[in-house]
């Protein structure tokens, strides 16, 4: 069964999570931390988010956003997937970093 539509509005602000798979780390070292919050500036520059405050813990992330264009699913798209190709080359593995659909 497929998972129900998000509901996005303009102007929105959101309080958005994401955790890795299988509860593991998402950020190794610093280095990590500072190519997430670039790709994040990256990603919000592009879809027109703003962002008010963010939290990155070792195994998750906390995100409070305003989408101003309704367009949450595409920025969270571009900014899960350029962070999980960065750190799968970084740290030689494949597959999914994060664990399921990121909370919102």
């Amino acid at each position: 069964m497929a998972r129900p539509l998000r509901i996005e509005y303009a102007g929105a602000v959101y309080h958005v999570t994401a955790r890795g798979n299988q509860r593991g780390d998402i950020f190794r070292s610093v280095q990590d931390r500072e190519r997430f919050l670039f790709k994040l500036e990256e990603s919000a520059q592009r879809y027109d988010v703003r962002v008010y405050l963010f939290c990155l813990m070792t195994t998750h992330i906390h995100l409070v956003l305003e989408t101003p264009r309704a367009n949450l699913g595409k920025f969270m798209h571009r900014l899960q997937t350029a962070y999980t190709v960065y750190f799968n080359r970084r740290h030689q593995q494949c597959g999914h970093l994060m664990q399921g659909r990121y909370g919102a």
